[in-house]
């Protein structure tokens, strides 16, 4: 009887990725799943701003201001950064919830579900407090 060693590969989004060859890698994409209508009512939301970037982050899409996390889209839900001082009172309303995308809470920032979010106001609303606590922290460059 023959033995015979059997290499298991274990496949992660991380690593299909990057199997994609140059030319396809903007199918890296689709592997990171998040509401793209959601991602573009913030882009309006942030539109007179010139310092917005997108970063892939978190299985989704933040947009960073003056370097720090503002806010995001991870699935439906947006996700926050409200500080820990706004932490307690933001998970007071309604279709909020704890971030906890490693497992554990990550304090000071939430989740908002996607019916807390379906008007231009609601959305605004939580962009503007994730913005006002980015702003709140140094410039990083």
């Amino acid at each position: 009887m023959e033995v015979s060693s059997v290499i298991c590969e274990i496949r992660t989004p991380l690593t299909i990725a990057s199997t994609i060859p140059t030319r396809h890698r903007s199918d890296r994409r689709d592997l990171m799943a998040y509401n793209e209508k959601l991602a573009e009512r913030i882009r309006k939301q942030f539109s007179d701003r010139s310092d917005v970037v997108e970063r892939k982050m978190f299985g989704g899409l933040a947009f960073m201001v003056r370097g720090h996390m503002c806010c995001g889209v991870v699935g439906d839900d947006l996700m926050v950064r409200v500080g820990l001082a706004g932490y307690k009172s933001a998970l007071k309303e309604k279709y909020t919830r704890e971030m906890d995308f490693t497992g554990k809470p990550m304090r000071g920032m939430v989740y908002v579900a996607a019916p807390g979010l379906t008007s231009t106001k609601q959305l605004g609303k939580w962009v503007e407090r994730g913005l006002q606590f980015a702003l709140t922290l140094p410039e990083k460059k």
